[in-house]
């Protein structure tokens, strides 16, 4: 035990994303606003990796086609599974979704329909996160 920290206070040794703020910069010249939201003030806005952070190779986690601008609500859904996208664009909307707290926030399933289509690359990328994101979501409680 360390005697110079109180008992309140918790030591964390934390590795930093490098290149987060890279990753925002190059995801913004491919996406303009939240795509469910409509939100478009950078303040706002989260860059959500389709990859996550965890399952990609360096390259992956600073391609800007591995991401989507979101809103911390939406980027929540997203990160978590409960929320993904098709090719087409069309959302879907996992099964363990909780529509009342999905509501809340502002993201209605019944009116959430086709956000616009998507690049190649990014297609790439969120074909992986349906895959190994979004359909894990139906393993949770």
């Amino acid at each position: 035990r360390d005697e110079a920290v109180p008992e309140t206070t918790r030591q964390a040794i934390v590795q930093a994303r490098r290149g987060q703020g890279l990753f925002k910069q190059r995801v913004m010249q491919i996406e303009r606003r939240c795509r469910l939201t409509g939100v478009d003030r950078v303040e706002h806005l989260r860059a959500s990796h389709c990859k996550p952070w965890r399952d990609a190779s360096n390259v992956e986690r600073l391609d800007g086609e591995n991401g989507l601008l979101l809103t911390p609500d939406a980027d929540h859904l997203f990160d978590r599974g409960f929320l993904s996208f098709e090719d087409s664009g069309r959302v879907l909307v996992s099964p363990v979704a909780h529509a009342p707290s999905l509501r809340a926030m502002g993201l209605d399933p019944a009116s959430l329909s086709s956000v616009g289509s998507f690049s190649e690359g990014q297609r790439a990328f969120l074909s992986y996160h349906r895959d190994n994101v979004f359909l894990q979501a139906r393993l949770r409680r």
